[in-house]
């Protein structure tokens, strides 16, 4: 499965970090340490900074995305925001699934599959995250859970549609505990990710399949885990916060 095929794409997940006037700042500061990066270069930032980082990325190599949408369109889901809401703003990516969505807010496989496909429908391009627990990967049942959840959020989605979706593989075990997984740990899933899609969908769009690793990626590590032939990007916690250990990321990518 030839890496050339694919364009690395590197994002930052803010999660519930900086106000927007911080998010603006942090953007200005970002914006000529990526400029001449050799990849996509995203940031999801919480909804309330939304705004602030669009213009603060207006004219650059940097595209914003949400951290979460809501499947329905409108309704009586006090809290939540829609992917039409997003479409309106202009907003082009969104991640589904984080690992923290699953754990901490009842997320579940179904759910996700219905914001994937609410997702879709507004014209937003998908991060969309899998990945086991500490105690799944003790059990060596890790290659079934990631494959169950990537059929799952993958259910309706055409082969066309696809081309709209990234996948994160996000061992839950490594986020924000600073543990990650050896880069031939996170390659070896990350093929078996790929080896369910083209069983899905057929080998060309396997191979066209941009795939990220999503565990404590770092300006220490990147290097290391981007070399692997099947990681074809990152989905960066913490180290997106710092504007120089995010441009090593990116230049790693690159």
């Amino acid at each position: 499965m030839n890496k050339a095929l694919r364009r690395p794409v590197i994002a930052g997940n803010w999660k519930m970090n900086q106000t927007p006037a911080e998010a603006k700042a942090l953007i200005e500061q970002m914006k000529p340490l990526v400029a001449d990066a050799d990849c996509d270069v995203v940031l999801c930032v919480p909804y309330v900074d939304l705004q602030a980082a669009m213009e603060a990325a207006e004219g650059s190599n940097i595209r914003i995305g949400a951290e979460n949408c809501h499947w329905a369109q409108k309704g009586a889901f006090t809290g939540e925001v829609s992917a039409e809401m997003l479409k309106a703003m202009g907003v082009p990516y969104v991640i589904i699934g984080h690992s923290e969505r699953r754990q901490y807010f009842g997320e579940t496989d179904e759910t996700v599959q219905k914001r994937v496909r609410a997702a879709l429908d507004a014209g937003l391009t998908v991060i969309l995250c899998v990945g086991e627990y500490l105690q799944q990967r003790e059990q060596g049942i890790t290659e079934e859970v990631v494959r169950l959840q990537t059929k799952i959020a993958l259910g309706g989605v055409s082969a066309e549609e696809l081309k709209r979706i990234i996948i994160a593989y996000e061992p839950v075990w490594a986020i924000g505990t600073g543990k990650t997984a050896t880069a031939e740990q996170a390659n070896e899933v990350n093929h078996a990710i790929r080896v369910c899609v083209g069983e899905l969908y057929g080998k060309e769009a396997a191979d066209a399949l941009v795939v990220q690793y999503g565990g404590s990626m770092n300006a220490g590590n990147a290097k290391e885990l981007l070399a692997q032939p099947d990681v074809d990007g990152g989905l960066i916690g913490g180290a997106s916060l710092k504007a120089a250990d995010f441009s090593v990321i990116v230049g790693a990518a690159s």
